[in-house]
């Protein structure tokens, strides 16, 4: 039998950490239990590991008890951990020894699944170094700017690199489980398991649900009013040369300091920009794709398409069905 460990971070956690610790034990026991039913043995002992006995969440109002210290489990063959706090300094000062503890493991042949951003503890003990590496697109930049060794492709739901696994935010660490079960039971239980939790198996992107407020965690004051400037015209056609006239810098050398500070090239931030207008009116307005499409600036609805779904995932007709309200069919 394997062995899995879920992690219980000591206190520097959310409410997500317990909804992340407890689903993930509830879908490896449906898990095991299907096998049970179907001739076969349990795949998994699952332990749920932490620095002691007992860790409490939110101010004490719900506790998990009967914990198994970690300096107790000296082999195991998956390790998951949960989500933590969004504060990297907090989430890392009560988890070195889960830190160092995890990095021990994986060093002599375990696995490793973080949740949301649980990856900030994978990152701060360098097992991410040079790795692709996903988690809830909310703290992007400040992971990005903590971890600059660090391959962050936050529009993925799964990366699956080097017996790493990393996922998008929120509840989409279900989708995380599923893949698991799949990979280590048999695709049957992972599509048994998909339907008994009522959660969408093979999802493999979270663009749709990446709300770009644009990168503005840098020091950077020119890129900073250039970014001000084309947030507060998502309507025009702003071309690199005007910009970096604009403010006074030359073009190679703007580029440069534009991305350096964002991450995007100049253009990527404006097609952004005009992406994320054009989502919110798709959510909230009657108005065609066409009608969007022009209020931000573009003329050609191939060009359009091919951006728009570029950042979201999907075509801009899918996005208004999907996100409108008035398009919801109520039953």
């Amino acid at each position: 039998m394997k062995h899995l460990t879920i992690i219980v971070p000591d206190g520097q956690s959310t409410l997500s950490s317990v909804a992340c610790i407890v689903g993930a034990y509830e879908m490896f026991e449906r898990a095991n239990q299907y096998w049970i039913e179907t001739g076969r043995k349990a795949l998994f002992k699952i332990a749920l590991g932490g620095v002691s006995e007992e860790s409490e969440f939110h101010n004490g109002m719900l506790a998990l008890r009967s914990l198994t210290p970690v300096s107790a489990i000296r082999n195991t063959h998956l390790i998951i951990i949960p989500s933590l706090a969004n504060d990297f300094q907090q989430a890392m000062k009560g988890n070195i020894q889960l830190v160092d503890w995890a990095a021990e493991q994986y060093h002599a042949g375990a696995e490793i699944a973080s949740m949301c951003t649980g990856a900030l503890m994978l990152a701060a003990a360098g097992l991410l170094d040079g790795m692709n590496c996903s988690t809830h697109w909310r703290i992007a930049d400040t992971f990005r700017a903590k971890f600059p060794g660090v391959i962050l492709q936050e529009e993925k739901l799964i990366t699956d690199e080097n017996g790493i696994y990393t996922n998008g935010g929120g509840y989409s660490f279900l989708n995380l489980v599923i893949y698991l079960i799949e990979k280590y039971y048999d695709r049957q239980t992972a599509i048994y398991c998909s339907k008994i939790f009522q959660v969408e198996i093979d999802r493999t992107s979270q663009s749709p649900f990446i709300i770009f407020s644009g990168q503005k965690q840098h020091s950077d004051e020119v890129v900073k009013k250039a970014q001000a400037y084309i947030e507060s015209r998502p309507d025009e056609k702003i071309s690199v040369e005007d910009l970096s006239a604009k403010f006074a810098v030359g073009r190679r050398n703007f580029d440069r300091r534009f991305i350096k500070a964002t991450g995007n090239t100049p253009v990527e931030y404006a097609q952004r920009v005009k992406i994320e207008w054009a989502k919110k009116t798709f959510e909230n307005t009657p108005k065609t794709v066409n009608e969007a499409m022009y209020e931000v600036g573009y003329s050609d609805i191939k060009t359009f398409r091919e951006v728009f779904r570029k950042f979201t995932g999907m075509s801009p007709l899918e996005y208004k069905n999907r996100y409108n309200k008035a398009s919801v069919t109520v039953y």
